[in-house]
């Protein structure tokens, strides 16, 4: 048997990321004992009426969120237990809702620096209902082979080695989280076991008492012996022991009191626990305590080292008077599975990559850029056109290729409100949509007819020059296969009107005196256009693909250099018709030719 919980708790726990945790570490004592995960709700209104997914083995367990405890308990009618994981300004309003519900016996709190005068009020409200309230600052409670209610018990490898995949004879109650883990570990290497360990906290008011717990595994009686370990402070341990020597008890009871050091240092000095604190005059000293105890005729053992071989003589005692019997193990234990990472690191198993890249690794201190570790080239004085050289052509392109990059960005970064993505950023903006969704909304216009040149531009260039194509020879095959010039024309330049930004991009590559033979063989197609008709000019979508094929980029990245400095100007539209709290755009009517047949009279339904 076991106390408290049982084979039958089921639980909603009430808190958001802390009590998912929770939830995680429950779930591997579930199915170390091979029980169905006890969880069955989470209230956190934020998250109401979304899951939280839990690992149960190999798989994921969905537990639905809600709002309130009521809806929890109304929708999973066989919740009795809450654990509270809320902060400590709403646990008391939290843990109040849980005690009132009528479905809900046992709660307990793990949230630290409760208010004493919640704690108080707690306590006492749950003890008029008949309910037990555990806490504050309860780390939880765990009955060896039924149900574990929190993180009490440490990771999957502690549950193991502590044995509590199987019911023991030793109850354990304590104030301390940390030390609950190392006394049910000792009770499994000096004894068979625990049935129950309950942490209660560390508060100077704890919900529930050593004595009520103590009467609970008194009428357990697969419960021989209890552990109690106290500390210094209040006078918990004395009424325990007051308890104890009342009457001749079924239940063998071995304390220990930590804070003997406190003789040896100023009076009302205060440790970890906010109980933990002797009165001036030496009220609640861990030797009155230590005292208190043994003279009721418990066992304390003289030090905590101590505490292994006094339970080790208790169980030996219990074996040899029939109490228990030895234990026989199990010859297989459950393993937690590995995770696809753990076992690809032991060399366990082999998994087929969902996708494959060669430009970027993010998996060590910082990315990696190409294998270039992102702070060295700040440090060393790159800047982002080595990084756009990087990561779509796999090369640490020179100063010289990044001037020019640079140029083409600043030069395209943007080309007035009129642009049809300009125009879709803008009246995006003015409908208040977000930045991204804005944004994104006139890059969507980036096509063969704006900006979307670039690519196709660089690649019949290319294709001209990579078969010795004379400009007639390419006119007549893009006439015949394709259709006009990608990269050739403009709706508002001509040559009266020559685009600037193109001649000094053109200005600049021809003064370095670098091989540029897809911007000579576009600046010559132009020659022959332009005479045809004035406004067939090399555009700047031509000349930057050109110039970045002569650089060595793919083609295919081409449109990206447009994408990538055509958004800056985007992100500039959409920041400044908000600031000016710009609104809804509506078309005047005079902007539209409505060509529709005028008013007509509806036919009779035929």
């Amino acid at each position: 048997m076991s106390i408290l919980a049982n084979k039958d708790t089921r639980v909603v726990i009430q808190g958001g990321a802390a009590g998912v945790n929770a939830a995680r570490r429950m779930a591997e004592f579930c199915y170390l004992i091979k029980r169905p995960l006890n969880v069955e709700a989470f209230v956190y209104p934020p998250d109401a009426g979304k899951t939280n997914e839990i690992p149960y083995g190999s798989g994921l367990i969905a537990i639905p969120v809600y709002k309130t405890v009521a809806e929890a308990t109304k929708a999973h009618s066989a919740i009795n237990t809450s654990l509270v994981y809320i902060g400590a300004d709403r646990a008391m309003k939290g843990a109040m809702e849980a005690l009132d519900d009528s479905h809900i016996k046992v709660v307990s709190m793990i949230t630290e620096g409760v208010p004493e005068k919640d704690a108080k009020l707690l306590g006492a409200h749950a003890r008029k209902l008949g309910k037990v309230f555990n806490g504050p600052s309860s780390i939880g409670i765990i009955s060896a082979g039924a149900c574990r209610l929190g993180v009490i018990g440490g990771a999957f490898d502690n549950l193991v080695l502590s044995k509590l995949y199987r019911e023991g004879s030793f109850g354990v109650i304590t104030k301390s989280g940390g030390l609950s883990n190392e006394i049910i570990w000792i009770c499994s290497q000096f004894a068979d076991g625990i049935t129950t360990a309950i942490g209660i906290g560390g508060d100077a008011y704890p919900g529930t008492d050593y004595v009520s717990y103590l009467e609970m595994f008194e009428n357990d009686p697969q419960t021989k012996a209890v552990v109690i370990v106290g500390e210094m402070g209040g006078d918990l341990e004395e009424r325990a022991a007051e308890w104890y020597g009342a009457k001749k008890r079924r239940v063998k009871l071995i304390g220990v009191v930590s804070g003997f050091c406190q003789e040896s240092l100023p009076k009302g000095m205060k440790f970890g626990h906010a109980g933990a604190k002797e009165g001036m005059k030496g009220e609640g000293s861990a030797r009155s305590k230590s005292d208190a105890l043994k003279k009721a005729g418990a066992i304390v053992p003289a030090t905590f080292g101590a505490l292994g071989p006094a339970i080790k003589e208790t169980y030996q005692e219990l074996l040899k008077s029939g109490q228990v019997k030895e234990v026989v193990e199990p010859a297989v234990l459950p393993k937690l599975p590995k995770t696809v990472e753990e076992a690809m690191k032991a060399d366990e198993v082999i998994v087929a990559p969902l996708i494959r890249t060669t430009i970027s690794d993010d998996r060590g201190d910082e990315p990696c850029y190409d294998g270039y570790p992102a702070s060295e080239l700040i440090n060393k004085g790159y800047e982002i056109p080595h990084v756009i050289g990087l990561l779509w052509d796999k090369r640490l392109i020179s100063k010289q290729e990044a001037e020019i990059i640079k140029r083409i960005m600043m030069l395209s970064a943007d080309h007035g409100p009129c642009v049809s993505g300009a125009y879709a950023t803008i009246l995006a903006a003015c409908a208040g949509i977000g930045m991204s969704q804005a944004v994104a909304a006139g890059l969507i216009m980036i096509g063969p007819r704006f900006g979307g040149a670039v690519t196709d531009a660089g690649r019949w260039f290319k294709y001209a020059v990579d078969n010795k194509m004379n400009v007639d020879e390419f006119l007549a095959y893009m006439k015949k296969n394709v259709g006009p010039v990608p990269g050739i024309g403009h709706r508002v330049k001509s040559l009266r009107n020559p685009d600037k930004r193109v001649k000094e991009l053109v200005g600049y590559v021809k003064s370095l005196n670098i091989k540029t033979p897809c911007l000579d063989f576009a600046l010559q197609v132009e020659q022959v256009t332009a005479v045809k008709k004035d406004n067939l000019i090399l555009n700047v979508d031509g000349t930057m693909a050109a110039v970045l094929v002569d650089l060595g980029f793919p083609v295919d990245s081409l449109n990206g250099f447009f994408i990538l400095s055509r958004t800056i100007g985007l992100i500039g539209h959409w920041v400044d018709q908000n600031r000016q709290d710009s609104r809804l755009i509506r078309l005047f009517d005079y902007l539209v030719n409505y060509a529709a047949p005028k008013r007509r009279e509806v036919p009779p339904l035929k």
